[in-house]
């Protein structure tokens, strides 16, 4: 995901709202439905690996490629299929194919869903246009189905705009409503994109929300358990030190995190070297929720992307605040295949 273009319109479009009223009414995300305490989640089966789907945004930002690497490593989850959204979702479908090829896991389905205009830059696609193109499953459909076969069992690891999600409750709501949870990166409840290293106390529009806000504002109003990591908590940084433990590993999977890393860096709009990982928090969330403990709250979300705490029954539970120095050792753990963790 992008998010370099929204630091300078978060600030400008924070100003223009601070004096604001906020309109409350039906499309704020809130509904009758959306007005459900969730409990936490319970595994259906004790003891059996969590069935996921990623729906991703993979090759904009490099966070991605490590929510996958992370997501591949995890024996706690069972990844029934990969689905890409937002922008060029053939193309990026293209990159995930790569990917799976290098790392010997072909068996993963990959779907491609809806596609979007886009201005930003896609960094890896360079990448992705060395795997032969082919047509792809329809990405939306694909997550409908899923369900169906497994309701009740299945973990949605959302990682960009919420555009096939919000297709999904709008194609099949009855369906969708039966998905076990969703756990996302998305959202800036009272931090919002951190200026050249200093911290921002004020909210911004969070890139994937603000691609598609009516997708967030459907998904907070369906009722199932939403799991959020917003800017709150996810503004961790993976800096030389520890950048290069990982791409000296030399395994097929780090060397994919090596050269996606190397395009990112060379064609992101700031040409900034360290990438912050804002979707391997969401991705660790699905199996140590202790590395990122979630509060109950209630969100809206208005037509620019904001979400802001409000009143009410919840309708997310919320992670402000995570743990950054166990975030990292676990990350660097999982992708290494390190034998010892912190915490385990």
């Amino acid at each position: 995901m992008n998010k370099w273009r929204l630091l300078g319109l978060g600030i400008v479009l924070a100003g223009m709202t601070a004096c604001s009223t906020r309109a409350k009414g039906p499309d704020t995300g809130g509904g009758a439905a959306a007005e459900q305490p969730q409990a936490a989640v319970q595994p259906a089966n004790p003891g059996q690996p969590e069935l996921a789907i990623l729906d991703t945004d993979i090759g904009d930002d490099i966070d991605d490629a490590f929510a996958l690497a992370l997501v591949l490593k995890s024996p706690e989850i069972k990844l029934l299929g990969i689905t890409t959204e937002f922008g060029d979702t053939e193309l990026r479908a293209r990159l995930v194919d790569r990917y799976l090829k290098a790392v010997g896991r072909t068996d993963i389905p990959v779907a491609a869903g809806k596609p979007t205009p886009h201005s930003n830059v896609f960094t890896q696609a360079a990448y992705a246009e060395q795997e032969p193109d082919r047509k792809h499953g329809d990405g939306v459909e694909f997550l409908l189905d899923q369900i169906r076969g497994h309701p009740g069992e299945v973990t949605v690891i959302a990682i960009g705009p919420l555009v096939n999600v919000g297709a999904a409750i709008a194609r099949d709501p009855a369906t969708f409503h039966k998905v076990k949870r969703v756990v996302m990166m998305g959202g800036s409840v009272y931090r919002g994109y951190d200026h050249n290293g200093q911290f921002n106390a004020k909210p911004d529009p969070e890139w994937n929300i603000a691609r598609d806000p009516a997708g967030a504002k459907a998904l907070l109003a369906s009722g199932v358990p939403v799991y959020m990591m917003p800017l709150d908590s996810t503004q961790i940084h993976l800096e030389e030190p520890e950048r290069e433990q990982l791409f000296a590993f030399g395994s097929p999977l780090t060397d994919q995190l090596t050269l996606l890393y190397h395009q990112w860096a060379a064609h992101n709009e700031m040409h900034n070297a360290t990438p912050t990982l804002y979707d391997p928090v969401a991705a660790t969330y699905a199996v140590r929720p202790d590395l990122c403990p979630a509060q109950p709250m209630r969100l809206e979300v208005d037509g620019k992307g904001f979400t802001r705490p409000v009143s009410g029954p919840p309708n997310a539970q919320v992670c402000l605040k995570s743990d950054e120095k166990g975030f990292l050792a676990f990350l660097l753990g999982r992708i290494t295949g390190a034998a010892s963790e912190p915490g385990r």
